[in-house]
């Protein structure tokens, strides 16, 4: 295990190769909440986020006969409709459907939120679950209609080498081996690619020495580097701002503004660190999943183009830790209002800023006046009628126009 010290955290899951796991080694604090947000994290995800146009082709999918549809008030997919859907791949489809698809809640009549639909097929008629939302009742509602996966049984421990004609003539034993390959290649469809685990695993070494479940298996191979996630990109200077976020032709991004007093000297406060790490990781994820995403930055307090957001957005104090997502493009900017920010909520806020959700701000003529990089004849300019944007270097075209932001639904989880 390359243990070093003591205590020492390590998470293992099953590797895309039998019998040669996964080790992470665990960075974070040492905290029950952060131990656990960060095991979950690693559970795969099968559940399809769905709207209600997207629902009937989902429906019509016949790779799997049952289907289940979790209808929540939330926009995140919680750690107990992942787990269930790792418990039932293969035999049961799960989605998730906001409250707010309206025409998808109305189908199956649903009124209280979270409620969840088992769809068994064959013409059979959809079952409202009606028990309490934790895991042993879900599983037994489920295994009406399929039983569970089991969790993959460890091999054996290796045994002394053998001559080729022993080898040859030793019968094998597949199931323990055949089980934990299904496992593996039913992971490798996650959305989260290598996070290939049925479950993730902490184990903490202490003094007393335990018998591992997991067999150490002797190889010659390049050991595995823990996954590290890069630190959220500074931009220090006016034009750094200007060329990646502030040009007239740059879509969504994110700013964390930090406080002032916050220099490259200076400790950052607990709010800073969290808000900075957190996106950081959910940036780490989708670039993991070699997914789409807008970037994020942060933007020190000592860069005057900050403290022109500030004024131009009318935000409090360049005291205060502002989050704020900016579309120039669109002429539109939008305020992160969460108490705290911890993972989950950031999260949500990431997710209303990629599906269009929730209200906007339009942005005021002329926001923050920075020149974008390598094009010094132009400079943002807004139209405040229509939310379009243009440069003074170029005419405006005659019938091309953004469309002015709308207002969505705020974002609100099992």
């Amino acid at each position: 295990m390359g243990v070093e010290g003591f205590p020492t955290l390590k998470i293992v899951k099953p590797g895309s190769k039998p019998g040669r796991p996964v080790v992470e080694d665990y960075r974070g604090p040492r905290s029950a909440k952060a131990i656990v947000d960060t095991v979950i994290d690693k559970i795969p995800n099968h559940v399809k986020r769905l709207q209600s146009v997207g629902l009937d082709e989902w429906l019509a999918d016949g790779a799997t006969q049952a289907k289940a549809i979790l209808f929540t008030e939330k926009g995140t997919t919680a750690a107990l409709i992942k787990a269930l859907a790792v418990d039932f791949l293969g035999s049961i489809s799960f989605a998730q459907v906001r409250s707010k698809e309206k025409a998808a809640v109305e189908q199956y009549g649903i009124t209280d939120f979270p409620s969840i639909v088992l769809l068994p097929g064959n013409g059979q008629e959809p079952i409202v679950y009606d028990g309490e939302m934790k895991k042993e009742p879900l599983v037994a509602f489920f295994s009406r209609i399929a039983s569970p996966n089991p969790d993959p049984a460890p091999k054996k421990p290796k045994q002394p080498k053998a001559s080729k004609n022993a080898k040859s003539a030793a019968p094998s034993s597949p199931t323990a081996s055949s089980a934990f390959s299904r496992a593996s290649q039913a992971h490798k469809a996650s959305d989260h690619d290598k996070f290939t685990g049925e479950a993730s695993t902490v184990i903490l070494n202490d003094d007393t020495p335990t018998e591992s479940p997991l067999p150490i298996v002797e190889s010659d191979e390049t050991p595995m580097v823990p996954d590290m996630i890069p630190a959220l990109p500074m931009l220090s200077t006016p034009a750094e701002l200007a060329e990646a976020c502030l040009a007239p032709r740059r879509g969504n991004c994110i700013l964390v503004l930090l406080p002032r007093g916050t220099g490259p000297e200076a400790v950052l406060p607990g709010s800073a660190v969290h808000a900075l790490t957190g996106l950081a990781e959910i940036s780490h994820r989708f670039n993991k999943r070699k997914a789409k995403i807008f970037p994020f930055f942060g933007v020190p307090a000592d860069n005057d183009a900050a403290n022109t957001i500030r004024d131009d957005l009318k935000l409090v104090s360049d005291q205060d830790l502002e989050v704020i997502a900016v579309n120039v493009k669109r002429g539109w900017w939008k305020r992160y209002t969460g108490e705290d920010y911890d993972l989950v909520s950031l999260e949500s806020f990431v997710d209303e800023i990629k599906l269009g959700e929730g209200s906007k701000q339009k942005l005021p003529p002329g926001f923050a006046g920075v020149k974008p990089q390598g094009d010094a004849g132009a400079e943002i300019v807004l139209d405040t009628d229509t939310a379009t944007e243009k440069t003074a270097s170029e005419p405006e075209p005659e019938s091309e126009s953004e469309p002015e932001p709308t207002s969505n639904h705020g974002h609100s989880e099992l």
